[in-house]
């Protein structure tokens, strides 16, 4: 098999939609978090702060969605294939919620009636929940794996199998971090009594993700042993759970003396030190078969040809730096506190 600087063409395409989700799950993230957090503000005027604090680059973040899904339909359309037709019930219920929220966004300051802007500030805020959870739902069936038979063909029992234990404790898990990651955003966006609120909500975020965070890692070990391969046979992989420790315990750290600037940058490099375990834990399977091992997708019996591959690491190569410039200016753009005009939602 052909090779690029050492490494084969799966597995490079295997790191670029990695690289692609983990930045969708860092700036959709605190979208979703600050979207949680919604109902929590009981006055009209710190509930359009805190829209307006995602308003400008809501829609942007989800550029990195599309790309993604895009990058994993090309270069590896089985994995693609099986994943979204056997876990077809939380992806639908992903893109309503998705489109909802888009919606609420847009239409709550159209009309200044009290019942209508808290209809669109209910519909946000649990939109916000519920895509969190689902994407976590998503990745714990990756992780635990799902019931794919011969031919890669989905062989489930039920039509909710999806909602396994595992899987709600990764939804959980995956909300109250993105709930956390959402609560220093929007304390850098913000000031005054809100502020001050925000310093409390994100104390319980960070509790909240702790208590989470840790079932889920106790379940990890007992019940999904094979994730733990990996480590067991490369210890010097104990690096990547000793930085994400390191990480989390910076974010509270930093968030206690209110240097909310670096406790965003170590929330950020959380998700990054969290997604990294993940490929750690699958590489080189992309989804187990809980069925056989042998029906098991890798990066290999997945994978496009490697001309394709080829093709299109040359339009990574063109297209990555456009998107990181363009994310750039976005939030060099629209930097600072939030300040209320009649342009604002």
């Amino acid at each position: 098999m052909e090779t690029f600087l050492g490494l084969d063409y799966p597995t490079w395409w295997f790191l670029v939609i990695g690289g692609l989700f983990s930045g969708y799950a860092i700036l959709d993230g605190f979208d979703f978090g600050a979207g949680a957090w919604h109902l929590f503000f009981n006055k009209e005027l710190s509930r359009r702060i805190a829209l307006n604090a995602v308003g400008p680059v809501w829609d942007g973040n989800e550029v990195w969605l599309v790309i993604g899904g895009g990058a994993l339909f090309a270069g590896f359309p089985v994995m693609y294939a099986t994943l979204f037709s056997s876990l077809y019930t939380p992806f639908m219920l992903f893109l309503v919620f998705i489109i909802f929220r888009a919606i609420s966004i847009e239409f709550r300051g159209k009309e200044e009636m009290k019942w209508w802007r808290k209809t669109w500030d209910i519909g946000y805020s649990i939109s916000s929940i519920m895509l969190a959870f689902l994407l976590g739902v998503v990745l714990g069936n990756v992780l635990q794996g799902i019931a794919i038979g011969a031919d890669f063909q989905y062989q489930g029992a039920g039509f909710f199998e999806f909602l396994n234990p595992y899987s709600l404790l990764t939804g959980l898990t995956t909300l109250s971090l993105f709930m956390a990651h959402g609560a220093i955003y929007l304390l850098l966006k913000t000031e005054g009594k809100l502020y001050e609120k925000l310093t409390l909500l994100l104390k319980r975020g960070i509790i909240f993700f702790i208590i989470c965070f840790s079932i889920t890692t106790i379940y990890t070990l007992l019940y999904i042993p094979h994730l733990s391969d990996a480590f067991k046979s490369s210890p010097e992989l104990f690096i990547v759970p000793v930085a994400t420790f390191l990480s989390i315990a910076n974010v509270t750290r930093l968030a206690s003396k209110k240097s909310y600037r670096w406790a965003f940058f170590f929330s950020a490099l959380t998700i990054s030190f969290l997604l990294i375990l993940v490929a750690i834990e699958l590489y080189p399977t992309l989804l187990f078969s809980t069925v056989s091992p042998n029906y098991s997708i890798d990066i290999y019996n997945a994978a496009a040809s490697t001309k394709t591959l080829k093709i299109m690491m040359r339009m990574v190569a063109i297209g990555g730096p456009l998107v990181l410039g363009y994310t750039y200016f976005v939030y060099r753009t629209f930097k600072g506190k939030v300040i209320l005009d009649e342009t604002s939602y």
